[in-house]
């Protein structure tokens, strides 16, 4: 049987750092399976040298995410493009992940384009120096900084691109600082049972989430942050339940205070069981 008709609402473009965190992988699958939105592109940015050295983990990762998609069986898009491996320089760098985001909002479209940012802004400061048009043509929605000046590890990866991005009058922002992203969690037992009981799709996810190579300084507890996923509450699902402030209406600026893990986290993992 087919799942019940779900009308789609925007275009997202997905931009991450594919090789970090998994939880990044997590939030791609749940786009990916979310007839609400359409992804219309993947592009993948450098990791925190805390994962390693950075050369090649841009492309690492987007080898990673273009897997992942073609495990979901997912129609569009054919590959991810990776991002420069250092941070942003102020001057133009004309990579694969700045064309494809820059082409993808020249290209237009009925539903509105919503740039799904979970990572370092690098990709992101690069595509608008390419092509300043970018920032009049979608919404970044961006996983990142904090409402408190704190360290925030997506925002200090490359805090010259997150300055510049921000900083940009014209960009539509809506902000998941980690304060918010941070109350997105489940349970390990939650998602081990999830994950090896779901197909294929979930069988990837089990497999990432046990071979991972981390510093030996992180430690795993009963929880995991699933905080890329914070921003499908205006992509995939809605944000009717989540809270947000808004200091302008045009550009939009926002910063959301809440999200609904139950909604997230019941959504996905319902998801992730109709995969089989």
């Amino acid at each position: 049987m087919d799942m019940i008709r779900v009308e789609p609402r925007c275009r997202v473009l997905i931009d991450n750092d594919w090789a970090g965190d998994p939880d990044g992988l997590v939030a791609l699958a749940h786009h990916a399976m979310s007839p609400s939105n359409t992804i219309v592109g993947v592009t993948s940015s450098l990791t925190n040298p805390m994962f390693g050295p950075p050369a090649g983990m841009a492309q690492k990762g987007a080898n990673l995410a273009g897997e992942l998609l073609r495990v979901l069986k997912s129609p569009e898009p054919a590959v991810a493009h990776p991002g420069s491996d250092s941070p942003f320089t102020g001057q133009p760098r004309d990579t694969p992940a700045a064309r494809a985001i820059a082409a993808t909002a020249a290209a237009g479209g009925v539903l509105p384009l919503v740039l799904v940012c979970a990572g370092p802004l690098t990709n992101v400061a690069d595509a608008l120096l390419l092509d300043p048009a970018v920032a009049s043509s979608l919404t970044l929605a961006w996983v990142g900084g904090a409402a408190a000046n704190g360290e925030e590890y997506n925002y200090f990866t490359d805090p010259a691109a997150a300055d510049f991005v921000l900083g940009n009058q014209e960009l539509s922002v809506w902000q998941f600082p980690a304060e918010t992203y941070r109350q997105v969690v489940a349970p390990v037992a939650e998602l081990d049972h999830a994950f090896r009981n779901s197909g294929a799709a979930g069988a990837w996810l089990w497999e990432l989430f046990n071979s991972l190579d981390v510093p030996d300084f992180v430690k795993f507890g009963p929880l995991w942050c699933l905080g890329d996923s914070a921003p499908l509450v205006v992509t995939g699902l809605d944000d009717a339940t989540s809270t947000f402030t808004e200091t302008r209406n045009h550009p939009s600026r926002r910063t959301y205070t809440s999200v609904d893990t139950r909604l997230i986290m019941a959504d996905f993992l319902a998801k992730l069981r109709l995969q089989q």
